[in-house]
């Protein structure tokens, strides 16, 4: 029998030691936590990035606006919105007599000349002031500048395409409106800037 093949002398074969293997060194260690934490980092900036893009402020209708219940200044405040609807200019000439306002630089909230209404339906033929200010948002802007150039008497918005305003209710200004125009000019949307619906 040759030497180191037959059994020991206390019994059975040789077994092999199991082979060894050197550790995790520091550097190591080191590379997969940088790798981990720029995983986790992407992740974490995909997860909030389409968060963020899903609470992206939603234009709200003018029906949903003018829906019975609270005012639009009661229900929304000051704060900032973004309104959809169909753009009406009526040309009305400003009065001789104006209504007293105690703040001159409040007249642009009080004014109706010429009447900027948005109204929830695309208008079908001529409106009467009367019809708009029962039925669309009244608008107005310190400047009056960022509104769309005049249409035609009851096309609104020339008829193309529904606008979305960006703007707020229960502007400072109101409270220097006529009394009986105060409730008025609070639920007057304050203008900022405009845009399409498609963008």
């Amino acid at each position: 029998m040759s030497e180191g093949v037959g059994p020991r002398p206390g019994g059975g074969y040789p077994v092999a030691e199991p082979p060894t293997y050197p550790g995790p060194t520091r550097e190591r260690w080191i590379w997969t936590g940088i790798v981990v934490g720029i995983g986790l980092l992407i992740f974490g900036l995909l997860v909030f990035g389409f968060a963020g893009a899903n609470r992206a402020p939603q234009p709200i209708t003018v029906s949903d606006i003018l829906a019975p219940g609270n005012s639009p200044a009661t229900r929304f405040g000051s704060r900032q919105l973004e309104v959809v609807g169909w753009y009406v200019e009526l040309p009305v000439p400003c009065s001789s007599t104006p209504p007293s306002i105690q703040g001159a630089g409040s007249a642009w909230l009080a004014l109706d000349c010429p009447l900027r209404v948005l109204v929830p339906n695309q208008p079908q033929g001529a409106l009467s002031k009367a019809d708009l200010l029962r039925a669309g948002l009244r608008l107005a802007a310190p400047n009056g500048e960022p509104f769309p150039p005049a249409s035609a008497p009851g096309t609104g918005t020339a008829g193309l395409e529904q606008l979305v305003f960006s703007g707020h209710f229960d502007d400072a200004d109101a409270a220097a409106c006529p009394a009986n125009l105060i409730e008025r000019c609070r639920n007057t949307l304050v203008v900022s800037s405009y845009t399409g619906l498609i963008r």
